[in-house]
């Protein structure tokens, strides 16, 4: 499936604001750009964005192909960014990443500007979520400023704003 500049331009917005955010915050974290996982018995996935947070910043070893998710651990947080599939993210995509026990998922409305997000916590249950669980201290609400942002100014610009929030 092709993506669209609005598409790209808001991944590569959450890619850079994630990274920075961990980064100038001491966060241990490894970022994944269209990774795909394997786990026997689920379906095969292969979210936009994914990250290993913590204690499982180095959990996959360089050379891995497809994350064998019966050999390494599940990753922290996975993102989708939904420009023209936002009701499969919410619906199928949401549904499998909470059976598979994925601590965080995010669903990037491109359209709307805004940031479903979602926690499951170890009793299995799901519950929406402000502020990240797994990037302690990360607003939701400053992402979304960033991507209204990122509608009436340039890249640089957003970005630059956005080192100052964090």
């Amino acid at each position: 499936m092709s993506t669209g500049s609005d598409h790209s331009n808001d991944h590569a917005l959450i890619l850079f604001a994630i990274s920075f955010f961990a980064a100038s915050h001491h966060i241990p974290m490894t970022a994944k750009d269209g990774c795909s996982y394997r786990k026997i018995g689920s379906t095969e996935f292969q979210p936009d964005v994914s990250y290993y947070i913590g204690e499982n910043a180095d959990a996959i070893p360089w050379g891995t192909r497809i994350i064998d998710l019966d050999k390494y651990p599940l990753p922290d947080l996975v993102i989708e960014i939904s420009d023209t599939t936002f009701a499969d993210d919410l619906g199928s995509k949401r549904l499998q990443y909470e059976d598979l026990g994925i601590a965080e998922y995010w669903i990037v409305n491109v359209q709307a500007m805004q940031i479903l997000a979602f926690t499951t916590s170890h009793d299995g249950s799901i519950r929406r979520i402000r502020e990240s669980q797994v990037l302690t201290g990360l607003k939701l609400e400053i992402l979304e400023q960033a991507l209204q942002r990122s509608r009436q100014e340039n890249q640089s610009a957003t970005t630059a704003w956005l080192m100052t929030q964090f």
